[in-house]
């Protein structure tokens, strides 16, 4: 590597009246070809060199701006819900795990941006002021060329969850607080990176899930929630009158102060959900908001046990039909017996003994001391 015009070539360097910039100038007011050319050399290339770094610093400023306004719309909420015009539900909006989550996911975002951009533009001012100092760039661009493909070889599973995790992020696909699915570790969300995810179940366990390795998500405190309520009644029960219990139960809910900001809409009884050989299975649903339809079911449930009590409807219990077969139980016992052959069974196998013969050889049985 070196500097196309060397120091002890200036003194042999040409610079005529018609040369643009610098050099054209200083020959201009001097006179002379060499301090045209020194001074090329003196002030030309730092004041390139340093245009090429007040442009990259520029840029990365309102880079820097512009994904900090970004972030600060989706920490605070207001951008998509605006855009889509949707009705902002005040007790979600107010929620703590929903302002932990869109920070957590702003701040991600906006860091991994943030770095993206400097990083970018730091490669691309280094490797402009190189080409302005005459130094070969080709070697480093070799070189990188190399490194990008031992990465990719090399540390493809990392990469893949470092990629993996930050469409997740972008996508809004989960956050903290959210009840997830993610196959093998289901539960509450409580960290995301741009690695790995890390999970809750309702036991307390914690997995540490790759985001790579994350194939399907299932949400179910994502914008809204359904309480599914599967009431079983006896076959004799009146239907129409049953449907019509469970939904003055789901109404009367929805319209308490204390229920009315968790329910999103009017309570629903579907119908007849299934029959069974014990019972038939009516279902009530009603949409709620996000992680807020465990406490709906378990209040709907105590509200229908009570009210069903009241107005004398029955559970239903298990059925079972059995067949009692009268007759000799010899003949049940013994194998020539449902052949035909009574006589011979009779020979081959004792008789069977009753209840109360047992119960007296049991009593007569000495007890140990």
């Amino acid at each position: 590597m070196h500097l196309a015009v060397p120091t002890a070539d200036l003194a042999g360097a040409s610079c005529a009246r018609t040369d643009a910039g610098v050099c054209g100038t200083v020959y201009d007011w001097t006179g002379s070809s060499v301090a045209g050319r020194v001074a090329d050399v003196l002030v030309s290339w730092p004041l390139r060199i340093v245009i090429i770094l007040l442009v990259c610093f520029v840029a990365r400023y309102l880079l820097v701006r512009v994904i900090d306004r970004t972030a600060a719309g989706i920490a605070t909420g207001a951008g998509r819900a605006a855009r889509r015009g949707q009705r902002r539900n005040g007790l979600l909006e107010s929620s703590p795990l929903l302002s932990e989550r869109r920070q957590q996911r702003a701040e991600t975002l906006a860091s991994v941006l943030k770095s993206t951009a400097t990083l970018v533009l730091g490669v691309l001012a280094v490797l402009m002021v190189l080409s302005e100092l005459s130094i070969d760039i080709a070697p480093f661009l070799a070189s990188a060329g190399i490194a990008g493909v031992a990465l990719g070889f090399g540390a493809q599973s990392l990469v893949k969850d470092f990629l993996s995790g930050i469409f997740m992020l972008a996508e809004d696909q989960y956050g903290v607080g959210d009840v997830v699915d993610l196959g093998d570790a289901n539960g509450s969300v409580e960290a995301v990176g741009l690695r790995v995810t890390r999970v809750r179940d309702v036991k307390g366990t914690v997995w540490y899930v790759r985001n790579g390795e994350i194939l399907r998500v299932g949400n179910q405190s994502q914008g809204w929630a359904r309480a599914v309520l599967d009431v079983s009644v006896a076959y004799g029960e009146d239907l129409p009158r049953v449907q019509a219990l469970l939904q003055r139960i789901g109404d009367h809910l929805a319209e308490e102060e204390e229920w009315a900001p968790l329910v999103l809409e009017p309570p629903e009884v579907w119908g007849v959900e299934k029959m069974t050989q014990d019972a038939i299975v009516l279902r009530l649903v009603v949409k709620t908001a996000p992680l807020q339809q465990w406490a709906v079911q378990r209040e709907l449930l105590r509200r229908i046990k009570a009210a069903f009590d009241a107005e004398g409807i029955s559970f239903p219990f298990a059925q079972r039909t059995l067949w009692i077969r009268d007759g000799d139980p010899s003949r049940l016992l013994s194998p020539g017996a449902r052949d035909g052959d009574a006589a011979d069974a009779g020979g081959s196998q004792p008789p069977a003994r009753s209840e109360a013969d047992v119960a007296a050889d049991v009593a007569a049985t000495p007890r140990r001391p």
